[in-house]
């Protein structure tokens, strides 16, 4: 701050000024925290961006509990809206003492809440809640919950952790759930969100002001973006190691780093289970957590890890955002996490301490595992981070919203239905066919010009008062898995029915279980611990997350001899060596190749762009495209009589006609609500999804060489 400037302190409420002084014992905020006051004590949107733990909850807090005192504001004015529960349940505590320095009240609402407690928020409204986007559609749709009662008082909204919501459909379904809410309160409400560093804050931001973006002030308060340079960890604080296996780097991290606290992190489940029993049965204090362990069970495990010190726990992405595990020493990465993004948010866990700095070290357990880790790690250090992007056309969530708003209004003007979104473009006129198909179903049906829940939404969503609506994501069928009566967590039912010799065996929570019996029709199992032999699993259903263009460039340039500016290893050092030398003929610094021949009689285009982009291609150019692959994130297949005057031809003019990817209707079960709409714009929803138009363009334009082995 220049001399002579007033003081953003000056704009806070001195009662919370003095808490903050005396209370936290600070002598001064934050850059990001004093920077936000101003902008968001006018009111004014906003995207405050710092890496974890840079005290971006307090910057939202203070500017709005300030207002929330000096403009006397009544009921539930502020909303906290975070996208896991558990990050909600850590944050309780810190605003349920911010507020009570000010004579104002904080609580808490999402599945896990008793129905006692959720009757005395309806009847003493907190001035702070904290929830999910699911429970604010749950209580909007409620014959419980008096909405416009409770949300009368509404000014503001804080979304915690926005990029993680931007990038997927909850991002839509959390904007058109707030264009709602604005509608109910009668007001324009302030919206705030939290992130982490991105590669495009101001888009994030227009993106949260939703329908009204133009109209409405914004800033993007970020102080630590503004430096000439980034600031990377001192050399050898991020270390990139090769071990060969999961059962390698169990021994590594067992014998490395004694005494201190370790944060694993795993791109699966089963490796999670695999890696946890490992680290056990060498001794190791070992802790789990990831999403199909029961929320008793992972709650106990981050609990005990938080308060332990010589140990490990054991994490998929669960363990990214910022719920608190205790004062970490180090973060161990197996293989590697698939955006920079993530990366920054696990090494965002360390170094929290005064003196202490962020480090990571990362196992790879196979060749893959050490190309991606190399060429993330290339990327992180040139200062990139992926762009935000919300997922295009998401015309189910458009339908899903048009059943949920008749639920919550009962009768909704078949030509009134829109302006409960205020224009935000995929629920306007782009949405009249989805809502044609739903009267012509039966999902709605019609009393002259009013629109009403039909049977078949009955039928397809009505379970449990329609809780089944609230939710956009599509969940794999699970078995819950019971010890007496503690539940463990959850298991595909592929490993109850697969056949095996001898007693069947699971491996849930680190430990290995016997299965005694198997409630078929409650979708139960139980089981006792048993010594070893236990097997994990867990299938998927919808899109998989697969290298981006970007990072499967970056893993060329690695495979061309860029090396990341880390502490590599010699085992690392060594396998990249042996990698390069096999991989030298897939690789060329002037563009792409096009092989005839090697170890089968197949074509290949080694394009080196990513999943989405060679499936575009692919659909693109299906006249030399071998019909019966599945494309890579590295090469596609062609067919095997292909000539380079054929290629010429067929690829002169394909980049200004590109096809979307054919999508296997069997993938449609992954897109939630696809029942409620026409099949073809099923299938188109899911289409656009699998495509990546601006990585074919940039491959169609790039040198191709032709070679024969």
């Amino acid at each position: 701050m220049s001399d002579g400037a007033p003081d953003p302190m000056d704009l806070l409420h001195p009662g919370l000024v003095h808490h903050v002084v005396n209370t936290l014992g600070w002598p001064r905020l934050r850059p990001l925290q004093e920077e936000a006051i101003t902008p968001l004590t006018d009111g004014t949107d906003a995207v405050l961006i710092a890496p974890t733990a840079g005290g971006k909850t307090e910057a939202a807090c203070f500017p709005l509990l300030s207002r929330m005192a000096q403009e006397k504001w009544d009921g539930t004015s502020v909303l906290y809206v975070c996208p896991l529960k558990a990050l909600l349940n850590n944050l309780l505590p810190r605003l349920e003492t911010y507020t009570s320095w000010l004579g104002r009240t904080a609580a808490l609402w999402h599945g896990d809440v008793t129905h006692s407690r959720r009757k005395r928020i309806l009847r003493e409204r907190p001035d702070v809640l904290l929830t999910t986007p699911e429970s604010l559609e749950a209580m909007l749709v409620s014959t419980n919950v008096d909405h416009r009662a409770f949300f009368s008082g509404l000014r503001a909204i804080v979304v915690d952790e926005v990029h993680a919501f931007a990038g997927d459909d909850r991002g839509w379904h959390l904007l058109a759930v707030l264009e709602r809410l604005e509608r109910v309160a009668g007001r324009p409400v302030q919206r705030v969100g939290l992130s982490a560093t991105v590669g495009n804050p101001r888009e994030l931001l227009t993106w949260l002001q939703g329908a009204k973006a133009e109209q409405r002030a914004a800033r993007v308060v970020a102080p630590h973006l503004r430096e000439k340079e980034p600031k990377l960890p001192p050399p050898g604080d991020v270390q990139l190691d090769y071990v060969g296996s999961l059962t390698n780097a169990a021994t590594v991290i067992a014998a490395l780093h004694r005494g201190e606290k370790r944060l694993v992190f795993c791109e699966s489940r089963k490796e999670v289970e695999e890696l946890g029993s490992a680290l056990r049965a060498k001794g190791v204090t070992t802790f789990l957590s990831h999403a199909s362990l029961s929320a008793d069970e992972r709650r106990r495990a981050e609990e005990a890890f938080a308060e332990a010190r010589d140990c490990v726990i054991v994490s998929t992405s669960t363990l990214e955002l910022g719920i608190d595990v205790g004062d970490l020493d180090r973060v161990v990465q197996i293989d590697a996490p698939s955006t920079v993004a993530s990366f920054l948010q696990r090494l965002g866990r360390t170094g929290r301490r005064p003196g202490a700095s962020r480090n990571c070290l990362f196992l790879a357990t196979d060749d893959a595992g050490l190309l991606t880790a190399a060429a993330l790690l290339l990327l992180w250090s040139g200062g990139w981070v992926e762009p935000v992007i919300a997922p295009p056309e998401p015309r189910h969530i458009a339908a899903q919203q048009m059943l949920a708003l008749c639920l919550q209004e009962h009768r909704v003007g078949d030509r009134l239905w829109q302006d409960w979104w205020g224009g935000l473009g995929p629920f306007g006129p782009s949405a009249e066919p989805i809502m044609r198909h739903l009267v012509e179903e039966g999902f709605l049906d019609r009393d002259g010009e009013l629109l009403f829940i039909g049977p078949e939404a009955e039928k397809r969503f009505g379970y449990r008062h329609f809780m089944d609506l609230t939710a956009v994501f599509t969940a794999a069928p699970e078995f819950t898995v019971l010890s007496g009566r503690t539940e463990i967590g959850t298991t595909d039912p592929a490993l109850l029915t697969d056949e095996v010799i001898g007693p069947r065996r699971l491996l849930l929570a680190g430990r290995s279980w016997q299965v005694t019996y198997i409630d078929w029709s409650r979708r139960r199992c139980f089981v006792e611990p048993v010594e070893g032999g236990g097997r994990a699993r867990w299938g998927g259903i919808g899109l998989t997350r697969t290298a981006s263009y970007e990072l499967t460039r970056s893993v060329r340039e690695v495979l061309l001899g860029a090396t990341p500016p880390v502490r590599v290893t010699r085992r690392a050092e060594s396998a990249l060596a042996r990698v390069r030398d096999e991989s030298a003929e897939l690789v060329h610094r002037d563009g792409s190749i096009i092989m005839r021949g090697g170890h089968d009689t197949n074509v290949r285009w080694w394009t080196w762009a990513g999943h989405r982009t060679n499936a575009t291609l692919a659909a693109t150019l299906s006249s030399i495209a071998d019909p019966l692959q599945r494309p890579t994130s590295t090469y596609i297949r062609l067919r095997e009589d292909i000539t380079p005057q054929e290629w010429r031809k067929t690829t002169a003019h394909a980049a200004d006609h590109l096809c979307l990817p054919t999508v296997d209707p069997r993938a449609l079960a992954g897109l939630k609500f696809n029942v409620a709409l026409p099949p073809r714009l099923a299938e188109a929803t899911l289409a656009a999804r699998l495509a990546d138009l601006k990585g074919a363009i940039a491959s169609l334009r790039e040198a191709v060489s032709f070679t024969t082995k």
